[in-house]
């Protein structure tokens, strides 16, 4: 697409970043992402023709070194400096997934609101699962998807960022290997700048996620973000991460344990104590906003995946303590 240089889209570039995506990658290149008069394309390390297809359908393309650590953070990063090595005059840069596709006309939008509202960095819309009845796990993904709309604290991956935001606060962390947005976000706003959400329809993702084992390691994946984020910005006033680290800590160790040594102790009736997680499921069903089913498949989860996210607090803590390089950690 030749660039317009009258239009608002002409200061707008795009930044795909893939790891064998497949046939959702070559989804990713022919939706909205194609209205960007700039795209690029980082790989990290795919073995199934995405740098090939990229290449063939004219996208600039960056292939990371391996030596090097792969991460979301690190591929963003460096496509913006692709992007703004190709456009000097960029202002608004759209990152996305390769497993999602942009909706048309979102690109416009998210530029127009950045435009006319100066002090945000970042401002995002809705995003929404592709395939959300393919399994319970995509089910929940779409849940997640699913946040309040207005003035917020952070973003996803999927996001709308002010070139000059991103820019002076040296973009992401790369030695973060999830939860890289959030902690993106707070550095922003630490400057000054706000995020925003939007109520028009951004993006569709495609999780690919059937079984419970990839569940299991995304929300694993999940605790070691939280972990690290509230090691970097907890003690800041806003307690960053505080209150979702004591919730994982809580539920997914204190209270086993003390079933455990209770029972010790007392017998079967230390597993009494067991009884708080059905109740607190039943808690937060009656407190969500979407159809019962759904609501009583989030609350389930949410309490079950507290055991794989403490996995992932204690996998952060160790390698903290001994020095150890955090690696990527992947579901699909």
């Amino acid at each position: 697409m030749p660039p317009d240089e009258s239009g608002l889209l002409s200061t707008t570039g795009v930044v795909v970043i893939g790891r064998n995506e497949g046939s959702r990658l070559q989804n990713c290149f022919c939706s909205g992402v194609r209205e960007a008069p700039y795209i690029v394309y980082v790989d990290s390390g795919s073995s199934d023709g995405s740098v090939e297809l990229a290449k063939s359908l004219g996208v600039p393309t960056l292939e990371l070194d391996p030596k090097t650590a792969f991460s979301a953070a690190r591929a963003r990063n460096e496509g913006f400096r692709l992007l703004l090595q190709i456009h000097p005059r960029l202002k608004f840069v759209q990152f996305v997934d390769g497993d999602c596709e942009l909706n048309k006309g979102w690109l416009e939008t998210g530029a127009e609101f950045l435009r006319d509202h100066e002090n945000v960095a970042v401002v995002a819309g809705h995003l929404h699962e592709k395939f959300p009845d393919k399994s319970i796990y995509n089910r929940l993904c779409d849940i997640e998807w699913d946040v309040p709309i207005g003035e917020a604290k952070d973003c996803g991956g999927i996001a709308m960022m002010r070139a000059k935001a991103l820019d002076g606060v040296h973009g992401f962390r790369t030695d973060l290997i999830a939860g890289e947005e959030p902690e993106l976000c707070v550095r922003m706003r630490q400057q000054g700048w706000h995020i925003w959400r939007l109520a028009e329809a951004m993006a569709q993702h495609d999780a690919a996620m059937t079984r419970f084992g990839q569940w299991w390691v995304r929300t694993q994946r999940a605790g070691h973000a939280i972990a690290q984020g509230a090691a970097l910005h907890g003690e800041a006033s806003e307690r960053f991460g505080i209150r979702e680290v004591r919730s994982i800590l809580v539920w997914g160790l204190a209270i086993p344990l003390s079933a455990v040594g209770l029972t010790a102790f007392f017998g079967w009736p230390g597993l009494l104590l067991l009884t708080l997680y059905p109740l607190q499921i039943v808690r937060l069903s009656l407190r969500g906003l979407r159809s019962t089913r759904e609501n009583w498949l989030n609350a389930t989860f949410l309490i079950v995946g507290k055991l794989p996210a403490m996995l992932g607090l204690m996998q952060f803590y160790v390698r903290r303590r001994t020095g150890r390089e955090s690696r990527l950690i992947e579901y699909k």
